[in-house]
């Protein structure tokens, strides 16, 4: 079983990409209107690094949705 961590790092991840890819923006895009490296954001994507709730803000306001929208299990 998962530690409930990884679960929650798997779930961001793949909601930021879910999210990014809708909206047809490169990674690199979205890192740079969020404000955090390139490379940073594959590990959030691949649910590999953790994020703090600022960079979650970041994202969810870059993507255009709530944070709600990045750590619900779809």
């Amino acid at each position: 079983m998962r530690p409930p961590l990884m679960d929650f790092l798997a779930v961001v991840g793949a909601n930021v990409r879910t999210l990014r890819e809708a909206r047809g923006l490169p990674q690199d895009e979205l890192a740079h209107l969020a404000g955090v490296h390139a490379t940073y954001l594959s590990g959030i994507e691949t649910g590999k690094r953790n994020l703090t709730l600022k960079v979650l803000e970041r994202l969810a306001s870059a993507l255009r949705v709530p944070e709600t929208d990045l750590v619900i299990r779809r």
